[in-house]
């Protein structure tokens, strides 16, 4: 591989080694690793703060998380970049809840046995189908993360058929788990993503920060070196020796990587694949007391005339962590997927439609919850539909990269592993020394 041509165009003093555009979980990855390599960075994010999609808000004491993400903490990279005990991670409940036919069971604990998975009073088949399941879900925990990749691809829907598990099974909790952890109700998402995915689900716990998820980003960026973040600088044109800016003229560097969303990243770099993307509406509810007492994800395992639900799944926060809802109240998130026709009151039109079936879900009045927000993300999350590569190039040429999770798996695991492989990818054509583990972690 070639590298830099350092003599291409004079910098300037104050220039960094290397221009990232976008302060998301990306782009600090990126900056952070390259940082450890010895380079001066600078990071550029048009907007005032940090973080992109992962941030979270504060409402009259409410803490309001943009989206429904959750981490996982069999996530591999999670580990890897994050010191997780200070982050404060809250699992939650072990399972999950599905609402099907006006009752609830709970479903998919990966701690039950297959026996007492088999006896359970979940109806999901026989009590040898819920054998199956629980045996097939330790299999599954238990296979090495490449060989799932290895696998014959399709889309999830049809994998799930294929699979030899019992049509209830499969409708009565691993279709409404997946369209919730893939943001993908129709789930026409690669076999070997839901596979992964899943695996995860098995050998680790979903999971968020007491502070919000916005705490992830900020603690990456508490690592990097005074004055690399520079917020409220847009990036107009890109170069592979630097950035013309809206407001700050141009900025010089040696290499340049953008890391903000894909959308923004096709038009900055024309050409660049844009992915479609999956639309993610989630509606805040405060009620003066919790509908159910523990954090579990209750999914809605109906599907009226053969259609995915309006709300996917729900959960109390504040069942995860007193600090989401102030003192004597209890604060509730939840998730509608898919794209919907809005009129012109907005997403804040389906409210009283997502409260009435709350009610169903939780089985409890709904009438005296106060709406508090909704926030719709129409790309909150990039669609992998089979053929899938979930190590798209990072490197465009050199001098010039390209990461964010639409390079990897539509992911947190998947936009911190693609941070570090443009790091990788920028370290190699400047000619850095490379350890042989850090080119192993990042294959």
């Amino acid at each position: 591989m070639p590298t830099y041509d350092f003599t291409r165009r004079t910098r300037r003093q104050s220039d960094p080694d290397v221009v990232v555009v976008g302060a998301g979980l990306a782009g600090l990855a990126a900056a952070r690793a390259l940082t450890g390599y010895g380079l001066t960075v600078q990071v550029l994010e048009a907007s005032g703060r940090i973080g992109g999609r992962m941030a979270t808000r504060e409402l009259d004491g409410f803490r309001l998380d943009h989206g429904s993400q959750l981490l996982n903490t069999a996530y591999p990279e999670l580990s890897r970049a994050l010191d997780l005990d200070r982050l404060g991670l809250h699992p939650l409940a072990p399972g999950v809840l599905v609402h099907s036919g006006g009752r609830r069971y709970r479903a998919g604990d990966p701690q039950l046995t297959a026996a007492r998975q088999a006896a359970s009073r979940a109806p999901l088949g026989s009590p040898l189908d819920k054998a199956r399941l629980g045996s097939w879900l330790s299999r599954l925990a238990a296979t090495p993360a490449g060989r799932l990749q290895a696998r014959p691809e399709t889309t999830t829907a049809r994998a799930l058929g294929e699979r030899g598990l019992a049509p209830r099974t499969v409708d009565g909790f691993l279709r409404p788990l997946l369209g919730a952890l893939l943001s993908d109700p129709a789930l026409g998402t690669s076999s070997r993503i839901a596979d992964l995915v899943l695996r995860c689900y098995a050998r680790g716990r979903l999971c968020l920060p007491a502070d919000g998820i916005a705490a992830v980003p900020a603690q990456v960026a508490a690592a990097l070196p005074a004055d690399t973040l520079r917020p409220g600088v847009r990036v107009t044109s890109i170069a592979a020796d630097g950035v013309e800016t809206a407001d700050h003229g141009r900025i010089g560097a040696q290499a340049v990587v953008v890391a903000t969303d894909a959308r923004s990243a096709a038009a900055l770099l024309p050409g660049l694949r844009l992915p479609d993307f999956h639309p993610v509406t989630t509606f805040y509810h405060a009620a003066d007391r919790a509908p159910i007492g523990e954090a579990v994800l209750l999914l809605d395992g109906d599907r009226p005339n053969g259609h995915p639900p309006l709300v996917s799944h729900s959960l109390v926060l504040s069942e995860l962590h007193h600090s989401y809802a102030p003192p004597g109240q209890a604060l509730i998130a939840s998730t509608v997927l898919g794209r919907r026709s809005f009129d012109s009151g907005g997403p804040a039109a389906l409210e009283p439609a997502v409260r009435a079936r709350l009610a169903e879900l939780y089985g409890v009045p709904t009438k005296g919850w106060q709406f508090l927000s909704v926030r719709h993300v129409p790309d909150a999350v990039p669609a992998m539909p089979p053929p899938h590569n979930n190590r798209r190039p990072v490197r465009l040429l050199a001098g010039l990269y390209v990461c964010g999770d639409h390079r990897d798996t539509s992911s947190v695991q998947g936009a911190l592993v693609s941070g570090r492989r443009a790091a990788l990818a920028v370290a190699r054509d400047l000619g850095l020394p490379v350890s042989a583990r850090e080119a192993e972690a990042a294959a």
